[in-house]
């Protein structure tokens, strides 16, 4: 049986009801007893995330940290909150002790690359992109930051292939196909920046480009002409 006035319990229906304030008032009381209570520490700074209080919940980090320097949950609560402060130099030293302890974090390394793209080191960055997709080559912030810092970088058809490919998993990702669209303008390859820019994947412009020059139309009318004929045959 669930004791429902376990701290755990409690603290968690909070959460879940979205009542920050109540959360961390909650926690406060449990620190005035013990200031050493992780469960209230790490919860303290959980709520104060999401009251916008960043500054705030790096000081209970920090207080977590003293008591248990490894403590990846509280390392990754520093890390969210120094992002949001833009303090991505100090976010690289917290990937890195987390790094050490697992080298295969996806989610660190994901977070260690985009500090470093928003440093401005995009051929850095893209050293942590690869080692993440070589853990899951489907994971698509790594194939989306990837393009980004290849395109940064000036590499426009390569950083397309990478878009194309977190397209290729998620079709809804509007903003790869924009960007992918836009690495295409800068190559010169306005055909297919049209068609990147309607979500078409690289698999299948090929052919509506063929067909075009079989109909002697331009690609713009025989991709108007395909989505018309898509949407009588569902009718």
């Amino acid at each position: 049986m669930i004791n429902l006035l376990d701290p755990t319990v409690v603290i968690t229906r909070m959460f879940e009801s979205g009542k920050y304030d109540d959360m961390l008032n909650y926690c406060n009381k449990l620190l005035n007893n013990n200031p050493n209570d992780m469960v209230a520490l790490q919860n303290s700074a959980l709520a104060l995330i999401h009251l916008g209080k960043f500054e705030e919940s790096i000081t209970f980090c920090d207080k977590v940290l003293k008591i248990m320097s490894s403590d990846i949950y509280a390392l990754k609560n520093k890390i969210y909150s120094l992002e949001q402060l833009k303090r991505y130099d100090e976010v690289l030293i917290c990937c890195k002790i987390i790094l050490d302890l697992d080298s295969k974090d996806t989610w660190t390394l994901n977070s260690m690359g985009l500090s470093l793209n928003e440093l401005d080191r995009h051929q850095e960055a893209l050293e942590f992109y690869d080692k993440t997709l070589t853990i899951n080559d489907k994971d698509t912030t790594a194939l989306m930051n990837k393009a980004i810092s290849l395109n940064h970088l000036g590499n426009y058809k390569e950083s397309i292939e990478y878009y194309d490919k977190a397209l290729t998993i998620d079709s809804s990702l509007k903003e790869a196909s924009i960007a992918k669209s836009k690495a295409y303008e800068k190559l010169g390859m306005e055909d297919d920046a049209f068609l990147a820019a309607q979500g078409v994947l690289d698999k299948d412009m090929n052919q509506i480009k063929l067909d075009a020059k079989k109909n002697k139309c331009t690609v713009f009318h025989q991709f108007c002409q395909n989505e018309f004929e898509e949407i009588k045959n569902q009718k």
